[in-house]
């Protein structure tokens, strides 16, 4: 009891106050995004320049879903997010970045017409899971596995309703699905079905047929 009383008295006040932000980050996700279209939500690596491979795919991917009438959900950023942004603005498309404030390397890239600014990565991640009816991977690094595995787990744990998970690049991807299946699979760490949750292509046209043909 005496324990107890202790934390109590000695609680910072500033914890209280944090989760009103919290709530207010959930309140302007939820505000903004609640109107769009169907939603694609493209992740990759931010270090993508233009002239890559893949960054070229993103835009590509990000213009042609446009077109058949998808808003682009990105996370703000340089690399591939900012591909894929581009591609949907210069297509007239809905271009949304959910921005996280980071002291490095991440700022808002130009090509969005909807925009928001996190400072809580949880509540941000809620906003790409809540708003999307398919992810498309592209390579990216500890981010984007971090978006990749916990996609999976949602899915392979009935905690999201199933919706296509895309990796775009066998070049980039081969190595980790070959694990997945040679030790994860083998050692009985994950069921056959599981390996169906995700599709691996090397272009944008197969992801966007995959996504025309998923029910919303």
């Amino acid at each position: 009891m005496k324990n107890e009383r202790y934390v109590v008295d000695h609680m910072n006040p500033q914890e209280s106050w944090r989760i009103f932000r919290i709530m207010a980050e959930f309140v302007d996700g939820i505000e903004t995004l609640s109107s769009l279209e169907p939603a694609v939500t493209i992740f990759g690596s931010s270090r993508s320049k233009p002239g890559d491979k893949y960054y070229a795919m993103a835009e590509n991917l990000g213009k042609q879903l446009a077109k058949q009438g998808f808003t682009i959900i990105t996370g703000g950023g340089p690399g591939i997010m900012e591909a894929a942004n581009k591609g949907a603005l210069e297509a007239g498309g809905q271009s949304v970045g959910l921005n996280i404030e980071l002291p490095f390397e991440q700022k808002l890239n130009p090509y969005t017409n909807i925009h928001i600014n996190f400072r809580y990565f949880f509540v941000r991640k809620v906003m790409f899971v809540k708003y999307a009816m398919s992810y498309v991977i592209f390579p990216g690094g500890f981010g984007t596995m971090d978006e990749l595995f916990e996609s999976l787990t949602l899915i392979q744990t009935d905690k999201m309703k199933p919706f296509p998970v895309i990796l775009v690049g066998s070049d980039y991807w081969g190595g980790l699905l070959n694990w997945i299946t040679d030790t994860m699979l083998k050692n009985d760490m994950i069921l056959s079905e599981d390996t169906a949750i995700f599709t691996l292509v090397d272009s944008p046209s197969d992801a966007v047929d995959i996504i025309k043909n998923t029910k919303v």
